[in-house]
């Protein structure tokens, strides 16, 4: 499936929107992004891996996903989905405080009847608007989207991940990755702090994660090394000791491998645009 939406933000949007109808059309891999995603089930059933949590999602179940959240969806077989989908950059959010509610607010939402045909006819709205050629279109997106935040995080129903017993250990070893990425972590490690065989800890990581154990942790201290270079004032050397890199060499590799671009190359494009934005 082409992520159109994705496309645009490439390209240099701020807001963008899409609705995509598919069936055995599945994530494989987590990915993550510099900017913030609602995900809205029109219909069907999706499953949402978000780091080391997982929802189940129904129709009128929304999700949200801030930046380098790493995540992804997949159905099950033959289950056919519609959703709509929206991407924004954190610049588009109106105030400090509804920012901060929104990056302690990530997970899956129960809405209200009433609050549900709100934020859906809202995404209806920017998705029909984005195509406008106004001179006020970019304000009225502006505008659309914060009204959909503000009645999104004013909501308190929010769902909890499920339990399901073949995710347990392996949402157990994701979430000590997530919390130790700084620390030295090996392959040994892990077999022996949750009582697995290295090579079992292996085929079932690559099994649930359709990728490696270092290959994930090396995704996971990049994501948090870019949110270091934009949201701090430390320099690429601090960042790769505080991500659990001792080799500037090894993380200037391994963070080009993930983002296409090296550190240095990470940290201007980011300043570029945020001078841009103002």
């Amino acid at each position: 499936m082409i992520d159109q939406a994705g496309i645009l933000m490439a390209q240099g949007n701020r807001i963008a929107c899409e609705r995509i109808s598919g069936i055995n059309d599945n994530m494989h891999k987590n990915h993550y992004h510099d900017y913030y995603e609602i995900y809205f089930l029109e219909s069907g059933e999706r499953h949402h891996i978000m780091q080391d949590s997982l929802y189940t999602m129904q129709p009128g179940g929304l999700i949200l996903f801030s930046p380098y959240i790493l995540h992804r969806s997949y159905g099950d077989q033959n289950v056919p989905f519609k959703r709509l989908v929206l991407y924004f950059q954190g610049s588009e959010i109106d105030s400090p405080e509804l920012k901060d509610a929104l990056d302690k607010g990530n997970g899956m939402y129960l809405l209200e009847q009433k609050h549900r045909h709100e934020i859906h006819q809202l995404l209806k709205n920017l998705l029909k608007e984005q195509e406008d050629s106004s001179i006020f279109r970019l304000g009225y997106l502006h505008t659309l989207l914060n009204m959909l935040l503000f009645t999104l995080i004013m909501q308190e129903h929010k769902e909890e991940p499920l339990k399901k017993e073949q995710f347990n250990r392996m949402q157990q070893i994701i979430g000590y990755i997530h919390k130790h990425y700084q620390e030295e972590i090996s392959l040994e490690q892990l077999a022996t702090q949750f009582y697995i065989s290295p090579y079992h800890l292996c085929r079932e990581f690559k099994r649930h994660m359709d990728c490696t154990m270092v290959q994930y942790l090396n995704i996971t201290r990049i994501m948090n090394a870019q949110r270091k270079l934009m949201e701090t004032d430390l320099n690429i050397t601090q960042v790769s000791l505080e991500t659990g890199f001792s080799n500037l060499t090894h993380f200037n590799r391994v963070f080009k491998s993930v983002t296409g671009m090296t550190p240095s190359e990470y940290q201007k494009k980011h300043k570029n645009n945020l001078c841009s934005s103002d």
